[in-house]
């Protein structure tokens, strides 16, 4: 698997890789209690943006160890800043595991970004690089079923809702519902 060329770059963002001063970029994101809501983890601190930033550090493609690629989304250089950080979320790719040909996609976006298109832009090119760099055969996306923002990012891009999981997630001290959505490489050739 050949490497990927990196940062993607799309008409409005740049997708890079994780830096470690990417902790206090996304601390203002996810200490938020309206994104941190339908994750698994509780609002973040100052230490816990340290922790899980490291953690991402070395996805950089599903070619090497981490079988992962994370990605910073940021507005291109040019674009006005949103809330003064051109910081706006992340996306991330990682293969299922055991399997070569299947990968979940997972998106977090400052809500303070959201309506501009960015997330679909973002999205798009992500599934670009699973099926035409990768060659993927499946991307699948999964998430609380009341993170409606979310599920309608997931059908704007062309994902199939394919099943609706009900309370099967122990989260925060509630049985949730699970939305799972689908795309198929060959989904895309008919879109």
């Amino acid at each position: 698997m050949e490497p990927l060329e990196l940062p993607l770059t799309t008409d409005r963002l740049r997708l890079r890789t994780y830096v470690e001063s990417d902790a206090e970029a996304h601390l203002p994101i996810y200490s938020r209690e309206d994104v941190s809501r339908f994750l698994l983890q509780d609002p973040w601190t100052a230490e816990m943006a340290e922790t899980e930033i490291a953690k991402r550090l070395p996805r950089t493609g599903l070619e090497t160890e981490s079988r992962a690629l994370a990605l910073v989304i940021e507005t291109a250089d040019g674009l006005d800043s949103l809330e003064g950080s051109r910081v706006i979320g992340d996306i991330a790719l990682w293969l299922e595991d055991g399997s070569d040909e299947k990968a979940e996609i997972g998106w977090i976006l400052d809500p303070a970004a959201s309506g501009h298109g960015f997330a679909t832009e973002a999205a798009i090119a992500v599934l670009n690089v699973a099926f035409d760099h990768y060659g993927l055969h499946r991307v699948f996306a999964q998430m609380d079923s009341r993170n409606t923002a979310s599920a309608k990012l997931a059908r704007r891009i062309g994902m199939r809702e394919e099943a609706h999981l009900r309370k099967d997630w122990w989260s925060k001290g509630e049985w949730t519902d699970t939305l799972i959505f689908g795309m198929l490489a060959s989904d895309r050739q008919t879109a």
